[in-house]
């Protein structure tokens, strides 16, 4: 498992995870003894493929590719899990395990929640199992609408969703991506990459440097994106959008 940060609930505030924002105060005084908050470095990967699954992890600033790899080593990111989310789904529904791999693509912070842990609270059928499943939903649309994306829309528009869902999951404005990681996710010549970044970067949509994206006009990045982005957060508004203090889940 990922490494253990020195942290208690008590003596440090790090980034919240919407899920666990949302859940009852009984549902979180069962959980809190469990939850441990564990850093996640950029690449690590938390699940391989059809290997039994220990953990959810419920990421704070961190961002979790769910990758499928093919036999020839080609791979293609399928969905991302944020703030918003918790990276683990088979555990709740039964699978245990699953041929899509995690690997982190922004690293930060997660709290890492044992699979027995969550069984019995889930068993429960209370405030977390309603939680999960409506996130599982969202889940859904974001892989269904992820295929059409990659299938029907062009690459300068993959790349606004992919930029938009990104930054929707972290605290601040910057974000540490190489070309070819991206093209890597979205599985697409790393050229294909650089020549929309930098069509983005002209427009004054965003500026990259050094792996370094910030967004400088997100309204034009929404402009220039697919309608695929609108749909996914369309969704997760809709199911997720509710008993979440002060934020909604895309902050």
């Amino acid at each position: 498992m990922a490494t253990e940060y020195a942290f208690s609930f008590d003596n440090q505030k790090p980034q919240p995870n919407h899920l666990l924002a949302a859940l009852q105060a009984d549902s979180m005084a069962r959980l809190r003894p469990h939850l441990k908050f564990v850093y996640l470095p950029l690449g690590e990967v938390l699940y391989e493929p059809g290997l039994k699954m220990h953990h959810l992890y419920f990421p704070t600033d961190s961002i979790i590719s769910l990758l499928y790899v093919t036999h020839d080593g080609a791979s293609t990111e399928i969905s991302v899990v944020g703030n918003e989310g918790v990276l683990g789904v088979p555990l709740f529904t039964g699978g245990e395990s699953t041929p899509i791999g995690a690997m982190v693509r922004s690293a930060g912070g997660a709290y890492a929640l044992p699979r027995e842990i969550l069984k019995e609270e889930f068993a429960r059928n209370g405030r977390l199992m309603e939680l999960l499943l409506h996130y599982t939903q969202t889940l859904i649309t974001q892989v269904a609408q992820t295929a059409v994306c990659i299938r029907h829309h062009h690459i300068d528009q993959q790349l606004c969703r992919w930029l938009l869902m990104s930054f929707d999951r972290l605290p601040g404005n910057s974000l540490l991506m190489t070309h070819e990681l991206i093209a890597n996710m979205l599985g697409v010549r790393r050229e294909g990459v650089t020549e929309a970044a930098g069509k983005l970067q002209k427009l004054g949509v965003i500026s990259y440097r050094r792996g370094t994206i910030e967004v400088l006009d997100r309204e034009k990045l929404e402009s220039l994106c697919c309608e695929c982005y609108a749909v996914v957060k369309k969704e997760t508004d809709r199911l997720l959008n509710w008993g979440i203090p002060e934020k909604a889940p895309y902050s």
